[in-house]
């Protein structure tokens, strides 16, 4: 596709280390430290509000769903509308909706308030990736550009599990807060810096975004209440709404003259069974994230500072992994990396499991798992990331990418909410309760434990799952080559449309 003629007049900073990037990277590392800190802060977030573990973990669905729900129709906003004003427009929102966060009084407050911030994340975020390709120049330029964005993300999430333990430390509401000072400037450097860029007006799928978003959220929300009593008209009317809307969603999708999801996208087999991977992982990681630190403020009664610090393990596992993972794909199937990386995230959760009614010292028995998993995800989401995009044109990174992303998002929200439900009941089956931590003696807390070990069991079962369907994925290490050379590619000569598309 060829870039409209003003948009190409548009394109050719060439300098990377100026206010654009650091004004479009700010936007990413906001939307990255927003899902670790959330994370860290949830147990005492628990406590303040007198949530359970299944209803505190809509404080991460609500935000989780929204921003995957919408992130496709969020992109082609962008292209309608102008993906500065969009970007401004996103931002802005964000930075309300934290500020509503900060301020929540009740549950259903913080929850809405969260559930506003994905939805805003879901335009900002994408957008902010296209004035990437139109700010910079192809060659080196964007190349740069595209490294330092995607820096925001390693960056946000060890930054997160600091900064977020000391600002929890002294408030959870400030993990919430600390979005708007960011916010405002993030606004004010793209309002003064970045320039105005369209692409190719196409029709909006409002429709299948309202279906598909509705329908994730109909179908969690009744998992969720599933637990005390699946019959009940809470469980029933949400779950048949909600499997209707994404029935519906499929309907639309076929005749829609711009659908956000092309079933196109889904001919290969083996990409399919990649994404579908993907999205196992987003479960795993995102369970891992919230029970681990449920586990360690909760059961072990560290603080948010001394929870975040050990986990911090994890994002030098992950790297670690993910960097030897790279350059193995170039030499081996990616099913075999995946499977490699699947059983270490087995035992790893396994082990963890076995020992959280033990109540461990930290190390070795914390910091063993915690460094294993991290790797084992680092081994199996590079080959799974390579494999989505492997095969294909510059022009169809974007869209795969998205995919990928939407994926991984969805992927943890439903997983959570699945597994949080199973975590309440078992703790209840033991004797628990789903009250404050502060308020429990020692046997409700030892049917905690339980209940978390029973969460690190279920990602251990997940970790199978994706090892299951890998089998069924047959690229090779010359298509994974093919992928990588189309990255770069369409780093160096992307047009802004496919990366909304």
């Amino acid at each position: 596709m060829t870039p409209p003629t003003h948009m190409a007049a548009e394109v050719g900073q060439t300098r990377v280390w100026g206010p654009q990037i650091v004004v479009l990277g700010g936007m990413q590392l906001l939307v990255v430290l927003d899902g670790t800190v959330a994370a860290l802060a949830l147990p005492r977030i628990q406590n303040a509000l007198g949530l359970s573990d299944s209803a505190g973990a809509w404080v991460i669905t609500a935000y989780v769903l929204a921003f995957g729900g919408l992130m496709l129709l969020g992109g082609r906003l962008g292209d309608t509308f102008g993906r500065k004003r969009m970007f401004v427009a996103g931002v802005a929102a964000f930075t309300l909706t934290s500020l509503l966060c900060g301020l929540a009084w009740d549950p259903i407050s913080l929850i809405v308030g969260r559930a506003l911030q994905g939805a805003a994340a879901a335009v900002a975020a994408p957008t902010a990736m296209a004035l990437v390709a139109t700010t910079f120049a192809p060659g080196k330029p964007r190349n740069q550009a595209f490294a330092v964005y995607a820096a925001m993300t390693g960056i946000g999430s060890v930054a997160g599990l600091i900064a977020g333990g000391v600002l929890t430390e002294l408030s959870w509401r400030l993990v919430f807060l600390i979005n708007v000072p960011i916010g405002v400037i993030v606004v004010a450097g793209a309002v003064m810096y970045l320039r105005e860029s369209q692409g190719e007006r196409l029709p909006l799928d409002v429709r299948g975004a309202v279906l598909a978003t509705l329908g994730c959220t109909l179908v969690v929300l009744a998992v969720n209440e599933g637990p005390g009593g699946w019959l009940r008209p809470l469980v029933v009317v949400p779950l048949v709404i909600g499997l209707a809307s994404l029935l519906a969603f499929v309907m639309v999708e076929r005749h829609a003259d711009n659908p956000i999801l092309p079933f196109s996208l889904f001919q290969n087999g083996s990409r399919v069974a990649a994404l579908v991977a993907i999205l196992l992982a987003g479960a795993i990681i995102m369970c891992m994230a919230v029970f681990i630190s449920l586990y360690l403020q909760g059961i072990l009664k560290y603080s948010p500072i001394q929870s975040g610090l050990a986990v911090v393990p994890f994002a030098f596992g992950l790297g670690t992994a993910a960097a030897i993972a790279s350059k193995l794909a170039l030499r081996f199937q990616p099913r075999w990396l995946v499977l490699a990386g699947g059983a270490i995230v087995c035992a790893g959760c396994g082990y963890a499991a076995s020992i959280a009614r033990d109540a461990p010292a930290y190390f070795p028995h914390i910091l063993f798992p915690v460094i294993v998993i991290g790797a084992g995800v680092g081994f199996a989401v590079i080959p799974l990331t390579l494999s989505v995009v492997a095969g294909v044109g510059p022009t169809e990174i974007g869209p795969l990418t998205a995919l990928a992303q939407v994926a991984q998002n969805l992927g943890g929200a439903v997983a959570l909410v699945a597994v949080g439900a199973m975590v309440t009941s078992r703790t209840l089956s033991e004797g628990g309760v789903t009250g404050p931590v502060d308020q429990m003696n020692d046997l409700e807390l030892d049917a905690l434990a339980s209940g978390y070990g029973l969460a690190f069991i279920c990602c251990a079962l997940i970790a199978v799952a994706a090892g299951i369907v890998v089998v069924f994925m047959r690229f090779t290490p010359e298509e994974i080559a093919e992928g990588q050379a189309a990255q770069e590619t369409a780093h160096t000569s992307i047009d802004p449309d496919d990366l909304t598309a």
